[in-house]
């Protein structure tokens, strides 16, 4: 190999068990120079990033060990002037509870300056005449944890991550105050090439894809994000009613997923008002599919939920509607198109905001945000409109485990936590076209498993289609 830079520490530590300012002279403020290494004359200072070449260019930052425990971490400039990985040569000793600091440390760093952070510090071999040491080693890319080697060890260990640099570079222009800060920190870096070559065919991805990216697989997390997106959606509603001086909401009730859901958040927004549930005006309108599973299953969560319930048969008003437009299933035929379908979801929308014109109040919307990026609503006056949608941020895959966390918390009886489990294994369907054969949402749109794995990185990350796609096979081809 090659010297191709040199950078020093910019801050020594000088506290507790520490003592470098006897030995060493701080790099802080070091520019511009050179030195001679092992025969071979490099940049040397605090103002050097390395550039690799080739097909797959990447900048690299370096600062060492107590670099990153001040408030203003030279990885904080290098990152600004351009570096995505960033990199902390330490030699840390361990004391008890300074692991999960350093994690703290480069996770906080990583997240604030849109980078990957790799942090290796001494372990093995090192004198403990005055300190002990632990090994530690972790990649972090954008807050989040993706290796770490186990600490303590007494052989050589490794850690081993892939790091999306596009991902790292999509998010940096994505946040501007990002770019404006970058305006007010000096960029006067030199930079130093090197080459990289990437290994030649097929490599497996060193990194853990979720299949379900929306709803963690840990149990902790997934909870305290059930947990805040269930409050979340309470809290924006409960403002919105107090805002608007209304009283009273309306709701369509299904009997399926997301009015569900929809019912309860808006039943939890009443109880935090202090507005009695019977201030929601809930109604099931009944059309040519409905079945008796989904209607009785409406029945059921308006009474468990103590809000006000009633029936409107649309069918009457559908066929009149039917016949206006000469359509031919007014003439007896079987034909259920798209216009047969809408004419459906249009009356109950409009049933809904006709009640809510009639008794002061607002529609609250049911459809969530698979169904609205996928297209798979009514537009204009259908399902696609609402006063006010709790539901408008919320993946479908999300609202299956919000309603499992409503279900486990507490806050509903045994017979209601059995009625919303029932709901949740009622096959997703919009009840549009009557037949014996459910007309399945899933068998026209796809999986919403997929759907909503596409849908993340689309939206979080504005990834490309093939980008996606081989993300989505690295997830979900093995999958049985």
């Amino acid at each position: 190999g090659k010297v191709r830079g040199v950078v020093p520490k910019s801050f020594l530590p000088n506290y507790r068990e520490f003592y470098e300012r006897r030995w060493f002279t701080p790099g802080a403020g070091v520019v511009g120079k050179t030195v001679t290494l092992a025969g071979e004359s490099a940049p040397f200072g605090t103002d050097i990033l390395l550039r690799a070449s080739g097909a797959t260019p990447f900048t690299v930052g370096v600062e060492i060990c107590e670099d990153v425990w001040t408030p203003t971490p030279p990885s904080t400039a290098q990152a600004m002037a351009g570096a995505e990985i960033l990199l902390n040569l330490s030699a840390s000793n361990i004391t008890i509870g300074k692991s999960e600091t350093r994690r703290l440390l480069c996770a906080s760093q990583s997240s604030r300056a849109i980078a990957a952070y790799v942090y290796s510090a001494a372990g093995a071999g090192e004198s403990s005449t005055d300190v002990a040491w632990d090994g530690h080693a972790d990649i972090h890319e954008m807050g989040h944890l993706l290796a770490e080697t186990p600490r303590f060890s007494t052989t050589a260990v490794m850690a081993m991550a892939d790091v999306d640099v596009d991902r790292i570079r999509q998010e940096r222009m994505r946040v501007v105050s990002f770019g404006d800060a970058a305006t007010l920190t000096p960029s006067a870096f030199r930079i130093a090439p090197f080459d990289f070559t990437p290994p030649n065919g097929e490599l497996a991805l060193a990194r853990k894809v979720e299949r379900f990216p929306f709803t963690p697989s840990d149990p902790a997390r997934l909870r305290e994000n059930c947990y805040e997106a269930y409050n979340i959606q309470v809290q924006g509603l409960a403002r919105r009613v107090e805002a608007s001086g209304l009283k009273k909401l309306v709701i369509g009730i299904s009997g399926g997923l997301d009015s569900t859901h929809a019912l309860i958040v808006a039943a939890k927004a009443m109880d935090q008002l202090s507005l009695p549930r019977t201030n929601i005006l809930a109604y099931t309108l009944p059309g040519f599919a409905t079945s008796d599973r989904t209607k009785s299953n409406a029945w059921k969560l308006m009474k468990a939920m103590g809000v006000s319930a009633d029936e409107i048969d649309i069918r009457p008003a559908a066929e009149v509607m039917l016949k206006d437009l000469d359509h031919p299933y007014s003439r007896g035929e079987p034909v259920y198109d798209v216009t047969f379908e809408n004419i459906q979801a249009g009356l109950r929308t409009d049933y809904l905001f006709r009640l809510a014109n009639h008794n002061h109040g607002m529609v609250v919307g049911t459809g969530d945000l698979s169904e609205l990026a996928l297209g798979w609503c009514t537009y204009g006056v259908g399902d696609q409109m609402s006063h006010y949608n709790p539901n408008s941020g919320v993946a479908k895959t999300l609202i299956q485990h919000l309603i499992r966390f409503v279900a486990a918390s507490g806050d509903v009886d045994a017979a209601t936590a059995d009625l919303l489990e029932d709901i949740l294994s009622t096959e997703i369907s919009p009840e549009l076209v009557p037949g014996e054969q459910v007309q399945a949402t899933e068998s026209f749109v796809g999986p919403y498993a997929l759907q909503d794995f596409n849908l993340y990185y689309l939206t979080r990350y504005g990834m490309s289609p093939s980008k996606i796609a081989f993300l989505a096979w690295t997830a979900w081809h093995d999958a049985s």
